[in-house]
């Protein structure tokens, strides 16, 4: 009875959603060429708030290395979305990877992508409110900031910040409201503020190669020690803490990855890129220029960001809200730096528009799905706006807005998207080694929405060689295309490499902080995790992989998605503590609501009742 029961709870967990078929005029266009993904990748991709947040990186984490830090978060980005394009391509519709991993995965998965998602996207709009809040404070003289410091200053634990910010938390219930009444998003606005955005980028990276000096790539500690005794962090973007060793690389090693796994937030733009393949001319060609093409002139843009910031000042003495140094005004041209204030609020207040807008679509369509509470589908009679969806996310960005330090949101936002890069690595790792699957409700239109490959009852009647030895059957499997048992060895092998890479991302942290050391007893822990993981990736090598024809695949399987996945992983590992707490809290609550209503209502949960 015990084992029937955890039986059919664990089918709970993996259950699939079928997609409904659609009609021929319903079916998306191909109309998208490489040059049309490249101009959208980039224009959304080319935020204003990259301005503060070099700044902050910069002067708290990386010092001049960001430029290193922003390159290994590009390459790292690059992997990642190559993955998320073959996983897109496993599902003939656009869309998001929450239902790619319901289609493809199953239920649990599905949630715990998507509620991930969510919390990235609240975590977004509260950034750029943030954001916002610093530039026009810093416009207007820093008043906003010291009256609010001097009222609501707020002494409390470590990821918190230094005082309240009313003005940004106005902000996000103003836009809030807004979108509940029914206002619409502006394509023409938006257009707009993406040509100040790349006049104001222009602008500074000539101002900061006119104005360098590259001594500020070479400073020491004897350099700083006078000109930092009376400075201040008003904004609480990072505390004053330690300012490193000076040079290039003031913080070190350990300073570069925790700025590179915060520089992910720049490339966000790239995994909706990467699901654009249904709407693609030529997308197992255009889809990965694209990608590369679009990761390569943003971290052309961003890199020569900030090496123009940190040439221009001291990273010790860069003031992330202040996008031009009072220093250089004082000797150039004064109104410069209204320009550039003006021109990069605007394009946050626009980019703050869209994000409040782009919150609400996940969580409805989790409601509809029946893995959130059904009140969040809820239509106003009226407007006809999703009014308690819209009011859910824009009241919990107003709380994270209000809250936490700006750099403790980059690292949550950094933690969430890597964690949805590693889902989806291993997504594609083992969706390539499992036996066709029926996507579609309507078995009568399979040749339409059916992955193409081949027949279902042939694989079913290849021999599994039930009594064979398991050894055998890792190492040499009996059929060429992948079956249900060889399916299930991948699934196992898969799910320990990602332990095995946890205990190794976890001991090469530790190990850094000695300076990997050879006498270190990290040492012979490290070379068997690895000896290990070679020796799981050659069984999954083994196995067969599925034939199917996708427009995309991704290279070199299983070490393409593997490299992405550790990678991923050691990169959470160097966000603080602070912010996994925040982490772990939201998760936990996303569990609780998932096993004590969703598992119940999901619709597919109704339709097997």
């Amino acid at each position: 009875m015990l084992r029937q029961f955890v039986h059919q709870f664990g089918q709970k967990l993996i259950r699939k959603q079928l997609l409904e078929p659609i009609d021929e005029s319903e079916r998306p266009v191909a109309h998208l060429s490489t040059l049309n993904l490249v101009t959208w990748g980039v224009g959304g991709m080319l935020v204003a708030v990259m301005y503060i947040v070099t700044g902050a990186l910069a002067k708290y984490i990386a010092g001049p290395a960001i430029i290193i830090s922003l390159l290994l978060a590009a390459l790292f980005s690059m992997l990642s979305a190559l993955c998320y394009a073959e996983f897109g391509a496993w599902v003939p519709r656009s869309g998001s990877a929450y239902l790619y991993s319901y289609v493809m995965i199953g239920q649990l998965y599905a949630f715990v992508i998507g509620w991930n998602l969510t919390f990235r996207s609240v975590t977004g709009t509260a950034i750029l409110a943030r954001a916002s809040s610093y530039i026009f404070d810093s416009l207007i003289g820093n008043h906003i900031s010291q009256a609010l410091q001097e009222t609501f200053s707020l002494n409390l634990p470590y990821s918190l910040a230094t005082y309240a910010d009313f003005f940004a938390l106005g902000l996000v219930l103003l836009l809030t409201g807004l979108l509940a009444l029914g206002a619409r998003e502006s394509i023409l606005v938006t257009k707009i503020s993406i040509g100040i955005n790349i006049l104001v980028l222009i602008f500074i990276i000539i101002t900061g190669f006119v104005k360098g000096d590259l001594h500020n790539w070479k400073l020491t500690k004897q350099d700083y020690k006078l000109n930092t005794s009376g400075s201040r962090d008003i904004y609480g973007l990072g505390g004053l803490g330690r300012l490193g060793s000076g040079g290039f690389v003031p913080f070190g090693f350990e300073g570069i990855l925790r700025g590179a796994a915060a520089c992910f937030y720049y490339f966000l733009g790239v995994d909706a890129v990467a699901t654009k393949g249904v709407e693609a001319l030529n997308p197992h060609r255009s889809i990965p220029w694209s990608i590369v093409i679009i990761i390569f002139i943003c971290f052309f843009a961003y890199s020569c960001v900030s090496a123009a910031l940190t040439l221009i000042v001291p990273y010790y003495l860069i003031e992330p809200h202040d996008l031009l140094p009072q220093g250089i005004l004082h000797s150039w041209w004064v109104p410069a730096r209204y320009f550039v204030t003006i021109g990069t609020l605007c394009d946050l207040i626009s980019r703050l528009h869209s994000a409040v807008f782009s919150m609400p679509s996940l969580i409805y369509t989790m409601a509809e799905d029946g893995l959130l509470f059904r009140v969040l589908t809820r239509i106003h009679e009226c407007t006809g706006t999703r009014v308690v969806a819209i009011m859910s996310v824009g009241n919990l960005a107003g709380l994270m807005v209000l809250l936490f330090k700006y750099t403790h949101l980059l690292e949550l936002m950094a933690v969430e998207t890597l964690l949805i890069y590693s889902l989806v690595a291993f997504s594609v790792l083992v969706l390539r080694y499992q036996p066709d699957q029926n996507l579609s409700k309507n078995e009568n239109t399979q040749g339409e929405i059916q992955m193409p490959g081949l027949d279902g009852h042939l694989l079913d009647s290849e021999p599994e060689a039930r009594n064979s030895n398991i050894l055998k059957s890792l190492w040499f499997p009996i059929s060429t295309i992948p079956t249900r048992k060889s399916g299930q060895i991948v699934y196992g092998c898969a799910s320990l490499l990602v332990l095995l890479m946890i205990i190794l991302s976890v001991i090469l942290v530790q190990w850094s902080s000695q300076g990997f050391s050879a006498d270190s007893g990290y040492t012979p822990g490290a070379v068997l995790l690895l000896l290990l993981i070679i020796g799981v990736t050659v069984i999954i090598w083994r196995q067969p992989q599925n034939p199917i024809p996708l427009y995309f695949k991704v290279t070199a399987l299983p070490v393409l998605p593997l490299v992405s996945i550790f990678v991923n992983l050691y990169l959470m590992m160097q966000i603080t503590s602070g912010t996994w707490a925040i982490f772990g809290i939201w998760n936990v609550i996303g569990f609780l609501i998932y096993f004590g209503y969703g598992i119940r209502h999901s619709l597919e949960e109704n339709d097997e009742q």
